[in-house]
Formats: C-alpha cells, sequence, structure tokens
C-alpha cells in the first residue's frame, strides 16, 4: 500500500466484515455498511492490490489431526533470507517470519509428525533450532486482532454473521475433513471468496453440494476463513514475538488475562522452557515498551520475557502467491496431511 494511503471508515469497516464472515456477498456488506455493492468491490479490489487483503481458508489442524508446532531457527546472515523463502514455500508452514535483527526464522509447522525438523539442522547457515509444541490457542486462528475488528457496531456485526450454515453444529465425522475434500480445501487455501462454481470446477461437485460441504465444514468448525492484510495499515508498525516463561499453576490465568489485551494478535500455550509465546502490535516502539513494562510488568506469575522484534512477514496464514519454484533440501514437498477419522 502506497505510504500515502490511509484506510478511511468504509476500508476498515470491509476488513471488519471479512473477519465476520470471510465468504459474505459484496451486496450483504454493502447494505451494512450503508454504501453501494459497486463500492465495496472496488474498494476490495483496492485493498487486495495494493495492501495485500486476502481471505483464505483454513482448516484447524485439531480437526484435521495435525499437530501445531512454533520452530525458531537461528541463522547466520546471509542465510536467514533464503531459508526463510524455502520454509514459506512448504505447504505445511504458515506465519513464517523473520525476528532479531534477521537471523531468526520463526515458523508455524502444520504436520503429523515434524519431519521438517529432521531436515533443517543440515541445512547450510542453520546455527541453531527449537521445536515448541503448540498445546491450546487462546488468541489467534479464527479469532481477529482487535486492532482490525473495531469498527462495526454489535447490530452491523449481527447483519454479518453466517446466514448459510445449519441451525446446530454439525456432529461426527461428516463435519471433518477428509481426503475427498482436498481439491475443495486447496481451492480455499488460495483464495476463500472464490466463487461456488470455481469450486465447482474444482471438485467435480455440482454447485448446491459445494454449497452444503462448505456449510457442514464451517458448521463443526473445521474450516475458518482468515483475513490477511498490511497490519501497519492498522497502527501496527512495531511487531515483536513475546516468548513467556509462567509459573505451571498460573499459566491459563495469565494466558486468559493476555488473550483480552487489545495489543497482543496471537497467544499460545506451548512446551519448552518458554510456555507461552505471544505476538505483539504496537503503534511504536515506545508504545512496545509501555506495554512490556506496565501491562505485562504487573503480572509476576511471569518469571522471564524475551522479546524478538519482528522484521518482516514472509507467509502469513495461506500460501505463497503466486508459487514459487521448488529448489533444495527445505523444498521437498511434505507428506500428505493424516486425516481424523
Amino acid at each position: 500500500m502506497k505510504e500515502s494511503h490511509v484506510l478511511d471508515e468504509i476500508d476498515r469497516a470491509l476488513v471488519h466484515a471479512l473477519h465476520l464472515d470471510g465468504r459474505a456477498p459484496f451486496a450483504r456488506i454493502a447494505a451494512v455498511l450503508d454504501v453501494s455493492t459497486q463500492t465495496v468491490a472496488r474498494r476490495y479490489r483496492k485493498l487486495r492490490a495494493e495492501a495485500g487483503l486476502r481471505v483464505v481458508g483454513l482448516v484447524d489442524p485439531a480437526k484435521a489431526g495435525l499437530a501445531q508446532w512454533m520452530v525458531r531457527l537461528s541463522a547466520v546472515p546471509r542465510a536467514a533470507q533464503d531459508l526463510a523463502q524455502a520454509l514459506a514455500r512448504r505447504e505445511d508452514t504458515s506465519w513464517v517470519k523473520l525476528a532479531s535483527g534477521g537471523t531468526e526464522i520463526v515458523a508455524i509447522v502444520h504436520a503429523p509428525q515434524t519431519l521438517l525438523l529432521r531436515e533443517i539442522p543440515r541445512t547450510a547457515g542453520v546455527t541453531a533450532v527449537s521445536a515448541h509444541y503448540v498445546l491450546h490457542l487462546y488468541l489467534g486462528g479464527p479469532t481477529a486482532w482487535r486492532g482490525r475488528a473495531r469498527t462495526l457496531d454489535a447490530e452491523q456485526q449481527r447483519a454479518l454473521a453466517p446466514t448459510d450454515l445449519p441451525d446446530r453444529e454439525v456432529d461426527g465425522s461428516r463435519g471433518l475433513p477428509s481426503p475427498a475434500d482436498e481439491p475443495l480445501l486447496a481451492a480455499l487455501r488460495r483464495d476463500g471468496r472464490v466463487p461456488l462454481a470455481e469450486l465447482a470446477d474444482a471438485t467435480g461437485w455440482s454447485p448446491a453440494t459445494v454449497a452444503r460441504r462448505l456449510a457442514e465444514l464451517r458448521a463443526s468448525r473445521a474450516l475458518f476463513f482468515d483475513v490477511e492484510i498490511d497490519n501497519t495499515l492498522f497502527g501496527a508498525a512495531t511487531q515483536a514475538l513475546l516468548w513467556m516463561s509462567v509459573t505451571p499453576a498460573h499459566l491459563d490465568e495469565v494466558a486468559r488475562e493476555l488473550a483480552r489485551h487489545d495489543e497482543l494478535a496471537f497467544v499460545a500455550a506451548t512446551t519448552g522452557p518458554s510456555n507461552l509465546v505471544a505476538q505483539a502490535l504496537c503503534p511504536d516502539p515506545a508504545a512496545l515498551h509501555h506495554y512490556l513494562t506496565h501491562r505485562l510488568g504487573a503480572l509476576e506469575a511471569i518469571r522471564t520475557l524475551e522479546t524478538a522484534p519482528v522484521l518482516r512477514t514472509v507467509k502469513a496464514a495461506g500460501p505463497l502467491l503466486p508459487a514459487a519454484p521448488r529448489a533444495g533440501n527445505l523444498n521437498r514437498p511434505p507428506a500428505p496431511p493424516s486425516w481424523g477419522s
């Protein structure tokens, strides 16, 4: 996005609306925002072209039988960016970030087993590797960062709640992803707003069957839609990963408290010496310092805190577009997901 561009109220409302329902028709969003459908469509196209806006359809890893690992790699400066790009090109990674002066890479790996961890140590330039199993997600995934989701009022939010879902949550295996869903899910990972007709072509199903399957997956919470966009447009010019060690007896209490903080976009309990990790989004370094010293500093159960400034997000939730050519050891296609039964 050009530096001179500032998101106005309509832009912010559109992003908030997409967080509520990533597949909401433009006409429905327009009616809630009291603007024309053409205005919403034009703003959406502009934000896609200039701000990296993208809606992506994602499967809940727990519903798909996949583990989530946060992998931290330290690398020599000349290798760090190439390594981050190589990780980003893999289909089993998301949230690839360059941190700590550009010599640390942090990635989330979704896999039935951590095959990746046996490949990384043999990669030139890597000086250290640690892996942290994500035990519980307190904030993130289908829950939007509040900095992007505070434009619409309660009545508008109710009007934009998904309307095409079953009256009750789908139970049993019918609501879980299966190998037959992979063409549908692959298309939604690239673009969560793909029209039903295109999804029908991708799957070989009828549009009615696609719509019904989408509704089942969403109702079971196996499928959710996330929004990618440049967070600096919402005032988050300073970002950092926070690695905390919390006394086990107070871990859940502290994590739930952190999940209510407007400065945080991600909070998860993990294994390892740092058993709680968060992502902070702040306007500037002074605001981050104030948050660390006043809000986190007031929580006595946090025994240690490591702050790793994020320089760049190489990959967000969805796959890289367009797909980069694969090369090298780290770019071997991962094993197919082991879907839950």
